[in-house]
């Protein structure tokens, strides 16, 4: 490990909210943070420069529950808590956005609906080989052509005989759906917006990869595509997935934790960053004894303190079943943001350095340029906190 990784086992915490944390909490952050140290990051930079996700590393955090952390022991999952949770995504976004994403893909929008509105065969088929990163999943709602206005979806799915449905339509931007074994798919039907798993292998059914990506270069984008794609009722329609609501409410898990995670690779930069400026001399002085570079590292460990605090608060709120999803969103904007903005003050105390693999900044940086947008983009999350404090919904 160069400098550019120091201070790994830690994580930031100016206000001293370790204080809070349970036993239970502190050994997840430590697992997952001693994860990332040994497995990832010494790898993590060459799967982004050649474009390939660290497939070896999913069967071991299988292994150590990251999947669907907060559901049911009785499906193979951790029960954690929601800021345990929290927690653990902070620490893999601190070794990428794409494993997060990975993380976050299979367990808030593939095995939450599963769990959420699936009968109880799917959910005992499905949940512990989800869980245990034997089989991995993605969620369809995004098309070409709809992306901040679900609502307008052009998939459709209509009955063909009894017990069986046939799927035409195209969605974009899938995180792992070329290598999923499974996809949450989100269609129109003449009873509303339902959703279905259908399965890898399906005849029609067909995941090719999206290439030439400058961000999340080490994860997996693909589209997804049905011609003619019939499934069985009872394995495929998610009985509870009714309306659009039902996929939102994917989406809000799903931000939740991007909240949490954004806020590693933040400290990822900071760190990286305040290191560089202690040991960086210039004019005879180390740089971080410069006003204008401590400006910048004040401002970045106030941002990212301050995404902490609200990351806590909306855990809290989770916890006692109050969240809402406007609160997420305001969580999501911020932190996505704030991130954003420390990743770049970090690549100019850097300097030319900054733009290397030698260091994290620069795919961080990269990677947070695609959060920004996912999930909800940040214009579309400003205008869902801005409906809720005007009642006026600006987007329709």
């Amino acid at each position: 490990m160069t400098g550019a990784y120091a201070h790994l086992n830690h994580m930031t915490d100016y206000l001293g909210l370790e204080a809070l944390l349970s036993e239970e909490e502190r050994m997840v952050r430590a697992t997952a943070r001693d994860f990332v140290n040994r497995e990832v990051l010494p790898v993590i930079e060459q799967h982004a420069q050649a474009q390939t996700f660290p497939s070896g590393l999913v069967a071991k955090m299988g292994e150590l529950g990251f999947f669907g952390a907060t559901l049911p022991e009785r499906y193979g999952c951790a029960g954690l808590s929601h800021r345990a949770y929290g927690l653990l995504l902070y620490e893999l976004e601190r070794g990428d956005s794409g494993l997060r994403s990975f993380a976050s893909v299979q367990g808030s929008l593939v095995m939450w609906p599963i769990f959420t509105c699936g009968s109880e065969a799917q959910k005992e088929k499905w949940l512990p080989l989800l869980a245990a990163g034997e089989k991995i999943g993605c969620f369809g709602l995004t098309e070409p052509d709809f992306g901040s206005n679900p609502a307008g979806m052009l998939t459709r799915a209509e009955r063909v005989g009894p017990g069986r449905w046939r799927l035409n339509g195209t969605k974009m931007w899938i995180t792992n759906g070329t290598v999923a074994d499974v996809a949450v798919v989100w269609a129109r039907t003449q009873e509303g917006i339902r959703g279905f798993l259908v399965e890898k292998g399906t005849p029609g059914f067909s995941a090719p990869e999206m290439h030439g990506k400058w961000s999340l270069r080490a994860s997996v984008t693909s589209e997804l595509v049905l011609e003619d794609v019939e499934v069985d009722e009872e394995a495929s329609l998610l009985p509870q997935a009714l309306g659009l609501k039902a996929a939102l409410s994917c989406l809000t898990q799903a931000r939740y934790g991007i909240a949490w995670g954004v806020l590693g690779a933040a400290d990822a930069c900071y760190q990286c960053a305040l290191d560089y400026a202690l040991a960086r001399i210039q004019f005879n002085r180390p740089i971080a004894s410069f006003q204008l570079q401590q400006e910048k590292l004040a401002w970045m460990v106030t941002e990212l303190t301050k995404g902490q605090l609200l990351a806590f608060q909306l855990a809290g709120l989770k916890e006692r079943g109050v969240l809402t999803p406007a609160q997420v969103a305001m969580a999501k904007l911020n932190n996505v943001n704030a991130a954003l903005e420390i990743c770049r003050k970090a690549r100019t105390i850097l300097g030319a350095n900054g733009i290397l693999d030698e260091y994290p900044i620069m795919r961080h940086m990269a990677n947070l340029e695609s959060v920004y947008t996912y999930e909800g983009s940040h214009d579309m999350q400003t205008l869902i906190v801005g409906e809720q404090v005007t009642g006026i919904p600006a987007y329709r």
